[in-house]
């Protein structure tokens, strides 16, 4: 463990000017370790491997080869933003792949959550397993560990399922960004000329949309979950929220109620609004989103989002309910 202990003087980074020279540094050093072999990357389309991938194809170019997994369980946008930013800006070499039904249709009928994680986890790695195989030439594996993980969880960065690959494929790893905390990681992703929106992008679970659609996942109810997000997330932004509030989601549980619609009798969704502050994610306050906002954002997601008809507002801190419902 000593050489993924940081070192003593090592100063934060707060600047660009420190983030820039913490780039050049990081650059030669994987320049020095890789050569001229290749890299392989998971890239999710979050912080932390976005910011490796940026930091990686400034060093190697098209000697990373970056694979997004579009496991069907992300938000609204977001797979087509990794190839926006990667493929067209940044002229990464991207594998995508389209994983979407083979996810879902491992995860029918299953409710309860942890077997859900457990599918999920084991569905991507064997995803990536078979993505790797069919690259010629890699021989280092790349992550998007920072410190915290190595304090938390150990020198790999197991818990972003990469650490699952089968041993025969003998990757070294290449992790610069390891001795970094996350508000030092988002510095160096500005640096990198990374948009806003995956910088500063909120904490998202690793099994993503999975565990907000509550109870078993269905096609229809996932996308409830995708549309009213989307919504939600573009109020808190026009309405001064989105750096103001530390996590916000919606949630769709798996049971229906009976509404109006046009003066017809429906039978539809509700949609849970998850608001929430906290400094270390042990403990949570509810934010206190203004009524009349509270309102158009309900009527928004009854008027837009196909098989709801229903808007509830989660007032819940933690203790005693945690941040995610499952």
């Amino acid at each position: 463990m000593e050489n993924n202990k940081r070192p003593d003087d090592m100063a934060r980074i707060q600047t660009q000017e420190q983030a820039e020279r913490f780039i050049a540094e990081q650059v030669e050093a994987v320049k020095a370790q890789v050569g001229s072999k290749k890299v392989l990357l998971a890239l999710s389309g979050g912080v932390d491997s976005s910011v490796v991938a940026a930091l990686l194809i400034k060093a190697i170019g098209k000697n990373l080869v970056c694979v997004h997994v579009n496991h069907g369980l992300l938000r609204k946008g977001e797979p087509e933003q990794v190839v926006a930013v990667f493929r067209d800006q940044m002229n990464a070499n991207l594998v995508y792949v389209d994983a979407v039904d083979r996810f879902l249709d491992k995860l029918a009928g299953v409710a309860e959550p942890e077997r859900k994680r457990k599918i999920i986890g084991a569905e991507f790695i064997r995803v990536f397993e078979e993505e790797a195989r069919k690259q010629d030439g890699i021989e280092f594996l790349a992550q998007g560990t920072i410190y915290p993980d190595i304090l938390e969880s150990g020198p790999v960065k197991a818990h972003h399922n990469v650490g699952g690959l089968p041993d025969d494929l003998q990757f070294e790893l290449v992790e610069p960004l390891k001795f970094l905390y996350k508000d030092e990681v988002r510095v160096v992703g500005k640096a990198l000329g990374l948009p806003d929106s995956m910088v500063y992008r909120q904490p998202f679970p690793g099994p993503g949309l999975g565990v907000r659609c509550l109870g078993a996942i269905t096609r229809e109810r996932l996308e409830c979950v995708r549309e009213s997000d989307a919504i939600l997330r573009e109020e808190f932004a026009k309405n001064g929220l989105e750096g103001k509030v530390w996590q916000y989601f919606t949630v769709v549980p798996d049971f229906k109620s009976v509404g109006v619609k046009g003066g017809l009798r429906t039978f539809e969704y509700p949609v849970i609004i998850r608001a929430v502050n906290t400094k270390d994610a042990m403990t949570a306050t509810v934010e206190d989103i203004p009524f009349a906002l509270l309102q158009h954002i309900t009527d928004r997601i009854t008027k837009e989002v196909a098989g709801v008809n229903r808007v509830l507002y989660d007032l819940t801190p933690k203790p005693c309910g945690t941040i995610e419902w499952e």
